[in-house]
């Protein structure tokens, strides 16, 4: 059977799920030091985007882990215990790197006083060549251990006047979050989904970070007064025409309409339709039409028990053979073998 590959723009969409399409790749060992009344919302967004990208991968990429002071629990800003997975003394130097990187996990009502045994485990993970990194103000004990000397750091604003006395030669950024080779580090919980979406887009490619902020429900409009949730194959920076088509596609997936209905529809014309795509799509308007009824499809794999038959006929196939051979065309796989990856996750 010819196999087929999806249009640029809908490419990304969906090449975390297509079949032999994933590098074998090491798992990345991420730590979190959980420092006392760390920010709940913080930590959790960004340990949410490693763990979905565990899903959208055909092998496990991230493993995460919590590290505290205390042996037993831990108490978060909103007042819920939290048992670590690792005692602080786990982190020492040894031949064998146990980590990759190391967060440090701060909040609005953390204290730094200085501890000893905390600047030490930061200090040993530096020596062992660990990447670190920090979430809303634990870059503090960092600074606190001298571990960023002349570097440019992000963190809660509240925090800025005390990083400016304290340590005056590392630099603030007004951006909610920056990393480098050899540390990163963000403002509050927005920070820290963004800078784990863009951690993943740098070590796994631009089509693992979309599968996950697709997920998330990260893909918002920014038009108008309020966010608005970006449809297949979307993007607010192609003509009007274009879009009121895409959304129209969007729109009629059970029982897809014609182009030149479509262009009827919008007051144009199906040439205009077609130079349109593209030029600004590299592809047709039909053969974007059915990539969108196919990404719609693979979701309901995936999310649903539904028989593959009503799925078929949900995305607007005349008859469930026909989308099996547009299914494994594309994806390279039938629509049973998508849905028993999801299974076997």
């Amino acid at each position: 059977m010819p196999t087929r590959k999806f249009s640029s723009s809908m490419r990304e969409t969906n090449s975390a799920y297509l079949a032999n399409e994933s590098e074998q790749a090491n798992t990345m060992n991420i730590g979190f030091i959980l420092l006392e009344h760390f920010s709940m919302m913080s930590f959790t967004a960004a340990v949410d985007v490693l763990v979905t990208a565990n899903l959208v991968q055909s092998d496990t990429v991230f493993k995460v882990s919590s590290y505290a002071l205390k042996a037993n629990s831990i108490t978060s800003d909103l007042g819920i215990d939290i048992t670590p997975s690792n005692k602080l003394s786990d982190i020492k130097s040894s031949e064998e790197k146990p980590l990759d990187m190391l967060i440090v996990c701060g909040g609005l009502r953390c204290t730094f006083v200085p501890k000893p045994k905390l600047a030490q485990a930061l200090t040993n993970a530096a020596k062992q060549n660990i990447i670190l990194g920090s979430i809303w103000n634990g870059i503090i004990p960092l600074a606190q251990a001298k571990l960023l000397q002349d570097q440019t750091c992000a963190l809660h604003i509240d925090n800025h006047p005390l990083m400016k006395e304290h340590f005056p030669d590392i630099k603030i950024t007004d951006k909610s979050y920056i990393f480098n080779d050899s540390h990163l580090s963000c403002a509050d919980a927005l920070g820290a989904l963004d800078m784990m979406l863009n951690l993943i887009h740098d070590l796994k490619g631009p089509a693992v970070s979309r599968a996950v902020r697709e997920i998330l429900s990260c893909n918002r409009s920014r038009e108008g007064r309020e966010d608005t949730l970006i449809q297949f194959g979307d993007n607010e920076q192609l003509p009007t025409l274009l879009r009121s088509a895409i959304q129209l596609m969007n729109s009629n997936i059970e029982e897809p309409i014609a182009i030149d209905e479509m262009a009827s529809y919008l007051n144009a014309n199906r040439r205009q339709l077609e130079r349109l795509f593209k030029q600004h799509l590299n592809t047709s308007p039909s053969r974007h039409y059915l990539e969108i009824r196919l990404t719609y499809a693979r979701r309901l794999l995936i999310q649903s028990n539904d028989s593959i038959t009503n799925i078929a006929i949900a995305s607007g196939f005349v008859s469930s053979n026909h989308f099996s051979n547009c299914f494994s065309q594309y994806f390279k796989m039938p629509p049973s073998a998508c849905r028993k990856r999801k299974e076997e996750k």
